[in-house]
């Protein structure tokens, strides 16, 4: 897409700089006090996503686009490692581009089974030897999606198979006793971690610590087995 085509963006592009070079809350920021904003704008598009808001979206987007903008700025005016935002343009691109060879580079990909092999295949190799499979996976993730992030590559790495062992073993008895072991759908999970909130709730614990916990365990297990390969 042609930069003539973009009127819009080059004009955000333009009033970040502008609020940036004048505004003086805007030129105390840093992208550490930045950081909570992005958290916060993130969790607002997904709001919007699933409350079906189309006009809310668009606008959620924008906030998020706004806080690229920001650190793009504040990362330009650093003088001991400056980049702007034409050099996290140019990253990104560089990267999909590397991540989508059936697009760019000649293999087949007839399912997204295979899209999700090349992409994976390429990420691999884009990491340094002896890097962990959990690198990139940020600790400041809400509980649930670190656990089911972390889950993941645990068992790339041959552990915590046990959840999976677990799982199966319900589920033979479900089809051999016609009882209902597991939740048949997110509404039902859904219920089932609202009750285990509602339990922490009553009995005193810390729901996001707990599961936080055990999930630093379970990251602590693939450490373990990959240094010992």
């Amino acid at each position: 897409m042609a930069s003539s085509d973009t009127p819009e963006l080059l004009r955000a592009v333009d009033v970040m700089r502008r609020v940036h070079d004048t505004c003086v809350w805007s030129r105390q920021m840093t992208h550490d006090a930045l950081a909570p904003y992005a958290t916060e704008e993130a969790a607002e598009v997904v709001d919007a996503i699933e409350r079906g808001d189309r006009a809310g979206l668009r606008e959620e987007l924008g906030d998020l686009l706004w806080q690229v903008l920001f650190h793009a700025e504040v990362a330009a005016a650093d003088e001991a490692d400056p980049f702007t935002l034409e050099d996290v343009a140019g990253t990104m691109a560089d990267k999909m581009i590397r991540r989508h060879p059936h697009v760019f580079a000649g293999e087949e990909a007839e399912t997204p089974e295979r899209v999700l092999e090349l992409w994976n295949a390429a990420k691999a190799a884009e990491k340094p030897a002896g890097a962990s499979a959990l690198d990139g996976v940020s600790p400041a993730m809400p509980a649930l999606a670190l656990a089911q992030k972390v889950l993941g590559r645990a068992e790339r790495a041959g552990v915590g198979l046990e959840f999976r062992e677990e799982i199966a073993a319900s589920e033979a008895i479900e089809a051999d006793s016609g009882e209902v072991l597991l939740p048949t759908s997110e509404e039902e999970l859904g219920e089932v971690l609202a009750g285990l909130a509602a339990l922490a709730r009553a009995r005193g614990w810390d729901a996001e610590r707990a599961l936080r916990g055990r999930v630093r365990a379970l990251a602590d297990e693939v450490r373990r087995a990959e240094v010992e390969e």
